[in-house]
């Protein structure tokens, strides 16, 4: 293999390689990038198995085909220290040597016939989405996305296919978000997409983009990468049950007004008090060495007070992916849970009991 590219381009690829690669196992061959060159282009990889990134580079002067593997991390230390020029690759004695003008380095290889392999995409089916509308509903449930629960299905996001319409779900046990979109034709079904992966989604793909699945694996493909991730074999808990149907309190609150008075009284403390009057909503912290308290003036209508505790961060939460000035805020009684509406985002919060 033997081949030149401009640094720009490739070093933007390879720096995207990086959260894919094996970083505990310098020795596995996860942890090194798969580089391939054939009919004038550029091909890379990075995968630690459970996701992956190919990418394609056009603009490059080939000498001869060939593919290397080269330790990813390594790779990109020395890519960032040369100059925005063009820099040449070739394969020696199994060796990859990088050179540049008079600067030369030389990276070890493992055979790249072992490399591992990326989903088959035509095995695959598609789903029929909007990727803007997909990107947005993943972000609204990703904060509640559990971490390290010994429940690893909670570890994830589901995404939940039925007839009319496509549910995003995810839960901490504390809170569970859902987010809703029109189901146009796709066939009814489940799947259960890791954090890492929903958060990688969101970086890489802003475009048109197809996605594909099968019972193992989520495909993402745009014309700048193709990203896969193993899907959760689990059974996420019926969010269903969750869902209150009715709620006796419904107030709508101007968003903007809402997060000020929050991060107002939360310096100290996250949990804070909430009292609902007629003439508005008293916001304390529940701090036992301190107090922080601050009023939103608002004509309610509503006949008695009512109150509830809650960790802040969560209302932050819902409130940060929010889209439109003004949200929902529905209740039943101070213990039970209570709703946070954004059109189809819906979150559902358990209070603190005080």
């Amino acid at each position: 293999m033997k081949f030149s590219t401009n640094k720009g381009k490739f070093e933007t690829v390879i720096a995207s390689m990086q959260p894919f690669l094996e970083k505990k196992d310098l020795s596995a061959i996860t942890s090194h990038i798969y580089i391939e060159v054939i009919d004038n282009k550029l091909t890379i990889k990075s995968t630690d198995y459970e996701m992956g990134l190919e990418a394609s580079i056009d603009e490059i002067n080939v000498k001869e085909d060939g593919k290397a593997t080269v330790n990813g991390s390594n790779l990109l230390n020395i890519i960032r220290r040369l100059k925005n020029e063009d820099i040449n690759f070739e394969v020696i004695d199994n060796n990859l040597q990088i050179k540049q003008n008079k600067t030369s380095f030389k990276l070890p290889m493992y055979d790249a016939n072992e490399y591992p392999s990326f989903p088959n995409m035509e095995k695959l089916q598609i789903i029929d989405i909007n990727i803007l509308n997909f990107i947005s509903s993943i972000k609204n449930i990703t904060p509640a996305i559990d971490n390290n629960n010994p429940k690893f299905e909670l570890n994830g996001a589901l995404i939940d296919i039925k007839e009319d319409k496509i549910n995003f779900v995810s839960t901490d046990t504390r809170r569970l978000a859902v987010s809703k979109i029109e189901n146009i034709n796709n066939k009814p079904n489940q799947m259960l997409v890791p954090k890492k992966a929903i958060i990688e989604i969101q970086k890489l793909f802003f475009d048109n983009c197809e996605i594909k699945y099968d019972d193992v694996n989520l495909v993402v493909k745009n014309k700048n990468y193709t990203f896969f991730t193993k899907l959760i074999n689990g059974k996420f808990p019926d969010y269903s049950r969750i869902l209150p149907n009715n709620l006796k309190i419904n107030i709508k609150l101007n968003r903007n007004l809402f997060i000020d008075a929050i991060k107002l009284i939360t310096s100290l403390k996250p949990n804070i008090k909430l009292t609902f009057m007629n003439s508005g909503i008293i916001l304390e912290s529940l701090d036992e060495d301190s107090e922080a308290k601050t009023q939103i003036e608002e004509n309610l209508e509503i006949t008695e007070p009512f109150y509830f505790a809650v960790n802040s961060k969560y209302l932050l939460d819902f409130l940060s992916t929010s889209s439109h000035e003004k949200f929902e805020i529905g209740f039943n009684e101070t213990k039970l849970p209570f709703a946070l509406k954004d059109n189809n985002f819906t979150t559902i919060i358990m209070p603190v009991i005080l």
